[in-house]
């Protein structure tokens, strides 16, 4: 009888929070997919119909400024995440590893360190927008030393229109369909040599029917057919993973000197012994630890990273397609340019790029939680 009450008692309290999070989350998340899927065009729109998935289909093949503008913010964020991973983690690693040395007044840079993350990217752009402004900031350091400041028109910093690699969208459609089946044989592979005959079936199965789809149904043709204006990566993203890195480095700092001061020293003292130098005992004994950190920061980073719209838009306003992310642009289609369907489309595809990063992370998370 007690453990009923006591089971009541526990569903007492947490129904209203799981009814909240049901209503104003999950309910909300159904919603906007089901607007995805009409002509919403504003709140003065008399008649709302449903098209499918036709607004998903604009987006990455329909002709127009506001498609290829969805593209390179695809493109854009893509660059970005990838730099801004790397420098992070790099940069985190090496300054977690300099404090690891027991060097004076430790805690003093440590604190250093992680003082820019205690700011909100709203601050953290306005600071470097001043830095990166093409004529002052950062293009006058040289007036320092009596020398002349950096040119303009050569260091514009987020401004800048040059790119350094260009392609179409329907051959970066290609290869990324291409690297998906080759994921999911690769995974297909895997399971079954592990013995997990349903999901090397289930995954194969996929595998094959994106092969079928694609190269026997014609759209590997289809997609060459299509012109598209060239996309790039632009310079201009560059100033913003230095701006982002600037801010999380301290993050991943933490993690990785807590994850190093986690590793026995016994370790260490027996590579030594068996001749390890300094360079092997980080490569074959301390790197190899650190991998579930280094793993969880690139789940945090990435997910920051994809959904990142405040540190931009307040760097370089939301109009500069260079560096043009889907946070932004679909803020700009739904509340003004008064598309709330195709804004609605786009908050769909970030949620899913999003899922793709946090799920697998918290489905792991939960088995290694389970076989404890």
């Amino acid at each position: 009888m007690r453990l009923n009450v006591d089971r009541l008692t526990a569903l007492a309290v947490l129904a209203p929070s799981v009814i909240l999070l049901a209503i104003f989350v999950y309910g909300f998340i159904g919603q906007t997919f089901y607007i995805a899927t009409t002509n919403w065009q504003g709140l003065g729109a008399i008649e709302i119909s449903s098209v499918g998935l036709q607004n998903f289909e604009q987006l990455f093949v329909g002709s127009g400024l506001p498609f290829f503008r969805f593209r390179e913010a695809l493109v854009n964020t893509v660059v970005f995440t990838v730099l801004f991973i790397a420098a992070c983690l790099s940069l985190g690693l090496f300054l977690a590893i300099l404090l690891d040395q027991r060097i004076r007044a430790e805690s003093l840079f440590r604190t250093i360190f992680l003082f820019p993350m205690a700011l909100s990217f709203v601050v953290t752009g306005t600071v470097w927008r001043w830095l990166f402004s093409p004529r002052s900031g950062l293009n006058t350091l040289p007036t320092l030393f009596g020398g002349a400041p950096l040119p303009a028109d050569q260091w514009p910093w987020f401004t800048d229109r040059r790119q350094l690699v260009t392609f179409t969208w329907a051959d970066a459609s290609r290869l990324v369909v291409i690297a998906i089946i080759v994921g999911l044989l690769a995974f297909a592979v895997i399971a079954a040599r592990r013995r997990r005959p349903v999901q090397a079936l289930i995954t194969g199965l996929i595998g094959l029917s994106l092969i079928g789809w694609f190269f026997l149904g014609g759209a590997f043709e289809a997609l060459g057919k299509v012109v598209r204006p060239a996309h790039g990566v632009n310079l201009a993203m560059f100033s913003i993973v230095i701006a982002a890195t600037w801010q999380m480095s301290g993050y991943t700092m933490a993690m990785y000197l807590a994850a190093l001061r986690g590793i026995p020293e016994e370790l260490r003292e027996a590579a030594r012994v068996d001749g390890c130098n300094e360079l092997q005992v980080y490569r074959h004994i301390v790197l190899p630890l650190l991998q579930p950190i280094t793993l969880s920061a690139m789940i945090i980073l990435g997910h920051i990273s994809l959904k990142i719209f405040d540190l931009i838009y307040v760097m370089a306003g939301g109009d500069n397609l260079r560096v043009d992310v889907p946070g932004i642009h679909m803020y700009l289609t739904a509340f003004r340019g008064n598309n709330f369907a195709l804004g609605a489309a786009i908050a769909v595809i970030m949620l899913i790029l999003v899922a793709f990063v946090i799920v697998p992370y918290l489905v792991n998370a939960f088995r290694a939680e389970v076989s404890r």
